[in-house]
């Protein structure tokens, strides 16, 4: 059976949290989750963070800081595919 190291668990954190993931994938999400204290730290840590950005509204954010922000994430991102990619 597969397991996933904590790289490829992070990946799938936002689709586990979304109920996006196929029941297989979610049962080796949350197989790793029971036996990983880090990971349990990430997912709380990252629902502590969507829940206290959830609360901010965009006209709040200065200028083209959304743009921005949104523009990091993606780069970011794809950055660490084409990482995946390259190893």
């Amino acid at each position: 059976m597969k397991r996933f190291s904590c790289d490829e668990w992070v990946e799938l954190v936002t689709a586990y949290l979304e109920s996006d993931l196929d029941e297989p994938t979610r049962c080796l999400f949350e197989e790793h989750l029971a036996g990983c204290e880090h990971c349990g730290h990430y997912l709380h840590q990252f629902r502590v963070t969507v829940t206290a950005l959830g609360t901010l509204r965009p006209e709040s954010l200065p200028g083209d800081m959304r743009d921005r922000l949104l523009s990091a994430f993606r780069d970011r991102r794809a950055s660490r595919v084409e990482e995946r990619r390259s190893s």
